[in-house]
């Protein structure tokens, strides 16, 4: 009885350690996969295999997401043939909370709806908005918290670097 009890602990153990290895905290780690409702349409990870992902997520509540969302709908302009893409992830429990927000701050890029914040859990955003740059490679090369328009050229220099990257 006393062995079965540790077995079953093990197993309990090596599944949380496999859950917790799924995070994208850390710049080199592998980005989570996600597959979540969106606009136009579902919005998964997987799908853009091979291309340079700007993740970000974001809140209806959030000043900086209102400076950072004209940055992104230039940035998917700008790079989008060259297999780059931006999706923004709303955090907010209420779509509606989201969708107020994109009446006067329009995004013209991929938007995902994370109500249930399962997405933001795997991810573990450390403030709004937080992204995500992943390369072509799957795996995660830059986290940036917060946004400000001084860091635009700084962003914008690691895109062309994951997409610089992506080519060779």
């Amino acid at each position: 009885m006393v062995s079965r009890s540790l077995a079953v602990g093990f197993v309990f153990s090596a599944l949380a350690l496999s859950v917790g290895s799924a995070s994208a905290q850390d710049v080199g780690s592998r980005a989570p996969a996600f597959d979540l409702a969106g606009t136009p349409k579902q919005v998964r990870l997987a799908d853009m295999k091979g291309q340079v992902v700007y993740v970000d997520f974001w809140a209806s509540w959030c000043a900086p997401c209102k400076q950072s969302f004209p940055w992104m709908n230039e940035m998917q302009a700008k790079y989008a043939a060259r297999g780059f893409t931006v999706v923004g992830i709303n955090v907010d429990q209420k779509r509606e909370d989201a969708d107020k927000f994109l009446v006067n701050t329009p995004a013209k890029f991929a938007v995902a709806y994370d109500t249930t914040g399962k997405i933001a859990e795997v991810y573990q955003p450390k403030g709004m908005p937080t992204s995500f740059l992943i390369g072509a490679d799957g795996k995660v090369r830059a986290i940036h918290v917060g946004f400000k328009d001084s860091q635009r050229e700084e962003l914008e220099r690691e895109i062309q670097s994951a997409l610089t990257a992506a080519r060779k």
